[in-house]
């Protein structure tokens, strides 16, 4: 299944869109956010990244290059076969465990909250999970290792809205209650971004 899923920031000040190819648990996305900038903690960027997720669900390979308008950066993370983490910056090389993540966090993007959402299958069957998560930062791209919590709240065939399903995500001391669709894909993110129409759209 292929679509194009487009999202608007909350707070109005940034877009992300994102051409998605689903295949059971499997994904793969090409996508690209431009956000405005509120002074120097908070800089205007771009960025673009290349995903893929295999049929379990496991991120595979990303590729993030984002840009300010003083400076350009890249980063590649892939997950070998013995679950490490191959890190290239474009200036320098590593190697992670990363406690054992296999999802991938990247900052303003509700694109990247659907992988464990689908992984778990949490929008079809109940489920509460405090995972390990490879956070990328926006824009310098450093990435840490944090501690998320996926918990189901209703499914598809429960609710107000059929087809729709609601995850809660906790991080530290935010909360938000995630609406996604039929196939998992994020509809709403509280204080994040919404699916643009909006979250009554269609699936994809």
């Amino acid at each position: 299944m292929t679509g194009l899923v487009t999202w608007r920031a909350d707070d109005g000040r940034g877009i992300e869109g994102t051409r998605l190819f689903m295949s059971g648990r499997g994904l793969r996305a090409l996508g690209r956010m431009v956000r405005a900038g509120d002074g120097a903690e908070d800089p205007a960027f771009t960025a673009s990244y290349r995903l893929d997720a295999g049929d379990s669900g496991r991120v595979r390979r990303i590729a993030v290059t984002s840009a300010t308008a003083g400076r350009e950066r890249h980063l590649t993370l892939n997950r070998t076969d013995d679950g490490f983490w191959l890190i290239d910056t474009g200036s320098g090389t590593g190697r992670s465990d990363f406690k054992g993540a296999v999802d991938v966090d990247l900052a303003f993007s509700p694109m990247l909250n659907t992988l464990p959402i689908r992984r778990l299958d949490l929008h079809r069957s109940p489920g509460d999970h405090m995972i390990a998560v490879a956070f990328v930062s926006l824009p310098d791209l450093t990435v840490e290792v944090v501690e998320q919590r996926y918990r189901t709240v209703s499914m598809l065939t429960e609710g107000e809205w059929p087809g729709q399903a609601t995850v809660e995500f906790a991080w530290d001391v935010f909360t938000a209650e995630i609406v996604v669709d039929a196939e998992g894909v994020v509809l709403s993110y509280p204080g994040v971004a919404s699916r643009m129409p909006g979250p009554a759209a269609a699936t994809l």
